[in-house]
């Protein structure tokens, strides 16, 4: 079997899934060829796994201060390049198109008549989930940003639907600090994070950002640009997270037990759903601009138990080679049997 995937490359959310499903896709001995978007190629780090990948223009949100900007989202993305690089892109050679909500490889699959399997967090908000601020919008993006023939989504619990547990590869450590607080808030200015952290003298942050702020920071505060193998070793040791809400790294400190704080991306509406979602189930705390007397009273609250997700990778993988691609029920309740959830989710 021959397979093209295609990436958004927007975030490191669906990158990290997709290294899981690199490592999996391997094992079993499958040819696949990457495909990203969405972010400029001298924008990716750590890609070694990914072979002789290629990069697109694709898709983004443009973003300032913490928001998305609208007007500059739609300037920088609806242009003919799009539409040149769908029509470009050749199939031919595959038999089939894994797809983590990326619209070039999903668009060329449709007019090519290429099969098409979906992969995404996105797919599970197409389910009566926990949503915030959908609106006719959000909907049509859902479905059809990236349109596939199968779409499996994943979240944090299934709600009773046909959903995926995460696709998480940490490593936990004997060792935890738990006055380490990891932070990574990509969509705030580096200086406005270096500032609001001040105070907190008796703890030490760990801010983890592509830009360094302009002003000396203080001591408890150090600063990091983006390293994969540093940010997982800090996520491992640290007491707790303060990040955007994004899926991917809420999933991880899940599966670690460390407590967690998310502020949205106001007007991103799969981050804000996520928020939703760990309201309802109690699994974290959340912020919609940087608060101090919420980060005061999170700072004080304990721990919970981490969450052992299954090996969803390898599972997936066994599932697209059986070619049952219909039938996504018992490949969910299957690897849902696998986790014990906690009782307060129920």
């Amino acid at each position: 079997m021959r397979i093209l995937y295609g990436v958004q490359g927007t975030g490191n959310g669906h990158l990290s899934r997709a290294r899981v499903m690199a490592k999996a896709l391997v094992e079993h001995n499958i040819h696949v060829d990457f495909l990203f978007s969405g972010r400029k190629p001298e924008h990716f780090f750590d890609m070694e796994c990914f072979g002789d990948y290629r990069v697109q223009a694709g898709m983004t949100f443009a973003t300032h201060s913490g928001r998305v900007n609208v007007s500059q989202t739609v300037k920088q993305n609806f242009s003919l390049s799009l539409l040149k690089d769908i029509q470009a892109l050749d199939l031919s050679y595959y038999d089939l198109v894994l797809n983590d909500f990326e619209p070039v490889s999903a668009w060329a699959a449709r007019r090519q008549g290429v099969p098409s399997i979906g992969i995404s967090h996105q797919a599970a908000l197409t389910h009566p989930v926990p949503k915030l601020g959908s609106t006719w919008f959000n909907e049509l993006l859902l479905n059809y940003f990236a349109p596939v023939d199968v779409a499996l989504g994943c979240h944090w619990h299934h709600f009773g639907f046909p959903i995926l547990p995460p696709f998480v590869e940490v490593d936990a450590s004997p060792i935890e600090h738990t006055h380490q607080i990891l932070v990574y808030l990509p969509f705030e200015d580096a200086d406005v994070i270096a500032e609001f952290f001040k105070p907190f003298r008796d703890y030490q942050f760990l801010v983890y950002h592509a830009k360094q702020p302009t002003e000396a920071i203080a001591e408890h505060i150090q600063w990091y640009g983006f390293n994969r193998d540093g940010f997982k070793q800090h996520l491992a040791t640290c007491g707790g997270v303060i990040g955007n809400a994004g899926f991917e790294l809420a999933s991880e400190a899940l599966t670690l037990g460390k407590k967690l704080l998310v502020k949205p991306l106001i007007g991103q509406f799969e981050q804000l759903s996520n928020v939703a979602a760990l309201q309802l189930l109690g699994a974290g705390d959340s912020m919609m601009s940087l608060d101090t007397n919420v980060v005061k009273r999170w700072l004080k609250a304990a721990s919970p138990n981490p969450i052992a997700y299954p090996q969803v990778g390898n599972a997936l993988v066994k599932w697209i080679c059986s070619g049952q691609w219909q039938h996504t029920e018992t490949l969910c309740h299957d690897l849902w049997n696998q986790v014990k959830l906690p009782d307060t989710w129920r």
